[in-house]
């Protein structure tokens, strides 16, 4: 069905009526909410949000619905009329991980996750369901079109009351108004991007005569094809955003890698006003700086770990990976990754040359080790071995941050207060990676490790791994 077909058969149906609140649809009671950043999120399910949204756009009141993830706090906390906007709205819907995560670190509960994208095929159905007209206005010309075109091959009986595209002018806001309450939708979604989206609406809503608009950001190039949404593990992950950062690197790094950094620290912040101890805010917002990192590293890493991964099968003819049981935190042992640069019977041959080993104390390294092959000694140089260790992040085994991981013979011979090196995860980078690595001697290894364990603080987290740069560029003590 066309949309001009269904544009004249919405007009038919509004004028045997006297006005939105025609439509036979239960009102359901107000949703719970739970302040977070200082902005009254819904605390409900996806349903009992459908069903609310629904039934306000059968009334003659006009309500405005916005949602809200990491990057609208980031920007409201920078945009004063902004956060009023926000505020000022009738549901604020908590969209994305890093709300999630928030409220976990504040002691804050939320219900489902209500992202648009999720929400908007449910309420082009109720829509269909009870006759309710739908407006598409945002995008790139013919991007809403195509969106309201999905929604209509999805659910046959939706009314699309008109589409617009969002490169139009000051000059043209009057005609867009009148477009749009001509066609009389009981639903408009306006896709502009935060904060703009938001200010048109505030700033147009007396004029508008729809009962219900909300703010959708991007959500019309997910249904009109110019973006794939990531694969169902990456959303349960809470990773979504690794794959949209793929998608538009360019546009979105800045956002992200960025944006990301600066949502976790202030998310830790409202934990701790909240109250929560110390050491559980440090934890999971280092659990979320180390997935949001890695992830990204490994996206964008992708060409040249595969690159790397040729070059080692066309030296030797060997695996790519090598893998190697560890200690972490705790003493529990964990298989960790890396790229191989050894000989392939290189674990075979270390008991031969233990006795040749140039490091003070339980761990064994030589500056000249036989068995390190020729694209095998590259990598040790600029620690390009190092970087599959990323997907032990990800799984939970390392941290970016943390004493190196232990061979279990090494962890054999720990005295004294060698232990507390596994009182945390082991990490990719610690303090004597950037201060000299290999050349640092064991016990003062051992004093670094503890004193890191014992400051609780991804600022300085991030301060290592900003000095872990320099540290490979200039190679000291990589052997």
């Amino acid at each position: 069905m066309s949309l001009l077909t269904d544009t004249i058969r919405h007009l038919d149906i509004r004028t045997a009526h006297t006005g939105v609140d025609d439509f036979a649809c239960p009102t359901p009671e107000a949703l719970a909410t739970t302040t977070l950043f200082g902005l009254p999120l819904v605390n409900a399910t996806r349903a009992q949000v459908v069903s609310r949204i629904i039934a306000l756009a059968t009334q003659p009141s006009r309500a405005i619905v916005n949602f809200v993830n990491a990057h609208c706090v980031n920007v409201a906390r920078a945009d004063a009329q902004y956060r009023a906007h926000l505020q000022q709205s009738d549901l604020l819907l908590p969209d994305g991980a890093g709300i999630r995560m928030a409220s976990r670190l504040t002691g804050a509960t939320l219900g489902d996750n209500l992202n648009g994208t999720d929400l908007f095929p449910l309420l082009c159905e109720q829509a269909a369901k009870h006759g309710l007209p739908i407006y598409l206005l945002g995008g790139r010309p013919g991007t809403a079109r195509r969106a309201a075109e999905e929604m209509q091959r999805r659910h046959p009986g939706l009314i699309i009351a008109g589409t617009q595209h969002g490169y139009f002018g000051a000059s043209e806001t009057s005609r867009v108004l009148d477009q749009i309450n001509s066609a009389r939708p009981a639903l408009l979604f306006v896709g502009f991007g935060v904060p703009l989206q938001e200010q048109w609406i505030a700033k147009h809503r007396a004029t508008l005569a729809v009962p219900v608009a909300l703010g959708v950001g991007g959500l019309f190039d997910y249904f009109a094809g110019n973006v794939s949404r990531a694969p169902a593990l990456f959303r349960r992950l809470g990773c979504e955003w690794t794959w949209r950062l793929a998608q538009e690197p360019r546009r979105l790094a800045r956002r992200y890698l960025l944006g990301n950094v600066a949502f976790i620290a202030h998310a830790i912040s409202q934990g701790l006003a909240a109250h929560r101890p110390t050491h559980v805010a440090h934890a999971a917002g280092k659990r979320v700086l180390d997935i949001a990192i890695s992830g990204s590293a490994l996206l964008l890493l992708s060409p040249l770990l595969a690159l790397i991964a040729m070059a080692i099968r066309g030296e030797d003819g060997g695996p790519a990976l090598f893998t190697q049981q560890r200690i972490g935190a705790q003493g529990k042992p964990f298989t960790m990754l890396k790229f191989r640069s050894m000989v392939l019977d290189a674990e075979a041959r270390r008991a031969e040359l233990l006795t040749k080993s140039e490091r003070d104390g339980v761990c064994f390294k030589m500056k000249r080790d036989p068995r390190i092959t020729r694209i095998g000694a590259w990598l040790r140089k600029t620690s390009l071995d190092e970087l599959p260790q990323l997907v032990n992040v990800l799984r939970g085994d390392m941290s970016l941050v943390g004493p190196r991981p232990a061979l279990p013979d090494e962890v054999v011979t720990y005295a004294g207060s060698s232990w507390q090196r596994l009182a945390g995860k082991p990490g990719i980078t610690c303090t004597w990676q950037v201060s000299g690595r290999a050349d640092i001697p064991f016990e003062r290894q051992v004093t670094m490790d503890i004193e890191y364990l014992g400051r609780k603080s991804l600022f300085h987290d991030l301060a290592l791994m900003l000095r872990t740069i320099p540290a490979v560029l200039t190679s000291r003590g990589a052997y």
